[in-house]
């Protein structure tokens, strides 16, 4: 029995006694009462004395492991199929594995604002890891098909034509980017590129082997992945997770997310607002500022995704492949005469 259990069970006793008078009751009903909200007082000093940042991270590593295991164990489980079942349809499991793994990467990014560096680095790897095995999974087990596409002319107008996602589904696109069942926009040059996503639709994006295009995404969704961009512009309303950006040069990004990771970047200038500090890899001549975008539902979106404050994260950029403790030359703070002024679309 704890200390209120105790406190308890003597009030009770005490209230039930016959052999006390009613003013006794009260007085001892009282000084019961006083010690319950004592106990009570210190139990929430001391549950407020606990490092936060702690508990966080270790209720953060604790999910983290128990959803990564499963995982894990799921892969286990198809891995062990025999090949006498070819006409075992796998597709499900692995889109819910898959499924699982963007979960796990959004939890990261939604809690790598407080975690220390080296957690953040360390759940990184092993969602690339887990990505890496389900790759290899789905190869093995269900092997691509050979697809033909058509040779369509490079059109090139004097001005560039405007295409919403509508229309663009209607067109096929080809791409060698990893998450090729999601929808975005590949393959396309010179195009202005329009998509708004409207109350609870939530999902993954991608923007693949895109040239010369601007693109404008408004709304919430959960992932952007980006890849392979050239001289684009890219105008993207708040993401819930992260955004993978790989392979850009010369590129303008407004952006808002989580987590942002951007590979092999050049010469490209961020406008960014997030909960955690951006990290680039293999990265040089990035310049970076603060988000600058404006449309109308913006600020309904930003509350809704936790990203309505500036946090300055912007400006604290983490450089993976420079350890020395002085400034990286890789990127650099956009001077404000440079800056552009805020972007309505």
């Amino acid at each position: 029995m704890d200390d209120q259990q105790a406190l308890s069970s003597t009030t009770n006793d005490i209230s039930t006694d016959p052999t006390l008078d009613p003013t006794t009751q009260r007085k001892h009903a009282a000084m019961i009462e006083r010690l319950s909200n004592l106990h009570q007082s210190r139990v929430s000093n001391k549950s407020e004395s606990k490092d936060p940042s702690f508990e966080s991270t270790k209720s953060f590593l604790s999910l983290f492991t128990n959803s990564k295991q499963a995982i894990e164990s799921s892969l286990a489980q198809i891995q062990q199929i025999p090949d006498t079942s070819p006409n075992l349809d796998l597709k499900p499991d692995l889109e819910k594995i898959s499924i699982s793994i963007t979960d796990l990467e959004k939890l990261v990014a939604e809690n790598s604002y407080f975690l220390p560096p080296y957690e953040v680095r360390s759940s990184l790897k092993t969602i690339s890891d887990l990505k890496q095995t389900l790759d290899s999974v789905s190869s093995k087990l269900k092997p691509r098909k050979k697809f033909s596409f058509k040779n369509k002319p490079a059109k090139k107008p004097e001005t560039a034509n405007i295409v919403t996602e509508d229309a663009y589904k209607n067109e096929e696109h080809q791409s060698s980017y990893k998450v090729k069942d999601s929808p975005g926009f590949r393959s396309i040059e010179n195009e202005v590129l329009i998509k708004e996503f409207k109350g609870a639709e939530i999902g993954e994006y991608v923007l693949s082997d895109l040239t010369n295009c601007e693109v404008r995404l408004t709304g919430c969704f959960r992932t952007l992945f980006i890849n392979r961009l050239k001289n684009c512009k890219i105008y993207v309303g708040p993401v819930l997770g992260s955004i993978l950006i790989e392979e850009v040069e010369g590129c303008l990004f407004v952006l808002a997310s989580h987590q942002i990771r951007i590979h092999h970047a050049k010469g490209t200038d961020f406008y960014l607002r997030c909960r955690s500090r951006p990290i680039i890899e293999q990265s040089s001549g990035v310049r970076f500022a603060p988000y600058c975008l404006c449309y109308d539902g913006i600020e309904n979106d930003l509350k809704e995704s936790n990203l309505y404050d500036d946090t300055g994260s912007w400006a604290n950029v983490d450089d993976f492949q420079w350890l020395r403790a002085v400034q990286s030359p890789n990127w650099s703070i956009l001077p404000e005469s440079q800056r552009i002024d805020t972007v309505r679309i």
